[in-house]
């Protein structure tokens, strides 16, 4: 493995993005979106065709789960980039063809037409400028290079206990939304628009899928969500988006064998330069 430092080293402390790697609770998130997403992710990239010899790109590697995964897929022959503005979780991956990176898909440059396959996940959504990030990384493709991008719609199936009692609209869940919002993730749907942003950006053959599951106690959906608030809980109380006290009870709702709701909206696009 190699490790690269790019202009954007040391931009993460300053980072607009609330849920950022230096957190505790970074760690229980990447393991419960593993556990829920990787079989996704990797039936999707095997359905492309990802093969022994491919270059890839991955950008927001988080926890670096894809990342090992691609290295082993691609082999000697192959080479994987992994990139993120906080490549902490990302060292300990050890394979001769896999490079890590710090980098800003927004503001860093990367090399042109050079890979197969440029993937990322819940990126795009967090990024004010997601448009210009999406299309730095079209421009990073090989000319019949393969783009999958992996982003949450957390508007189009709200919980409703009108449908099933244990489903709760979480207070947190909503102020969570707020903090996020304030920081550039303004647009909720994004991932719902993401077959036709990647046409409005050349691509061709583009496809796209939704995956959704319920979220339970005990299950790794409320284990993310447990991590995710308890990052965010300053954020959202100092801002007056929800009481100390609310938040507890959410936290504790969580615990309750009765909770459930269903996740958001898991869309993944792709499509190929020509």
């Amino acid at each position: 493995m190699e490790n690269h430092e790019s202009s954007s080293a040391g931009r993460s402390a300053n980072s607009i993005y609330a849920l950022d790697n230096a957190g505790k609770q970074a760690s229980a998130r990447f393991d419960a979106l593993a556990a829920m997403y990787d079989p996704v992710t990797i039936r999707h990239l095997e359905n492309l065709g990802v093969s022994p010899g491919w270059h890839c790109l991955e950008v927001g590697g988080g926890g670096g789960s894809i990342a090992a995964w691609l290295a082993a897929r691609v082999g000697p022959a192959g080479r994987v980039l992994v990139t993120d503005i906080d490549p902490r979780f990302l060292e300990s991956r050890q394979a001769p063809n896999l490079d890590v990176r710090r980098h800003d898909i927004v503001n860093d440059p990367l090399p042109e037409a050079a890979f197969d396959l440029v993937y990322s996940r819940l990126v795009l959504l967090h990024l004010p400028e997601r448009e210009k990030a999406l299309a730095n990384m079209v421009a990073a493709l090989k000319p019949g290079g393969w783009l999958v991008d992996e982003d949450f719609d957390a508007s189009s199936m709200p919980p409703n206990p009108a449908v099933n009692p244990g489903e709760v609209l979480l207070k947190t869940l909503l102020a969570s939304r707020r903090v996020m919002q304030d920081r550039g993730a303004d647009d909720r749907v994004f991932a719902r628009r993401l077959f036709s942003r990647l046409r409005a950006h050349g691509l061709v053959n583009v496809e796209a899928e939704a995956y959704t599951s319920m979220w339970a106690s005990g299950s790794p959906g409320a284990s993310l969500l447990r991590a995710n608030f308890e990052q965010l809980r300053s954020n959202m109380i100092d801002a007056g988006y929800i009481t100390e006290e609310e938040f507890n009870e959410d936290l504790l709702r969580l615990d309750d064998p009765n909770f459930m709701m269903p996740s958001p909206i898991m869309w993944t696009a792709w499509g190929r330069r020509p």
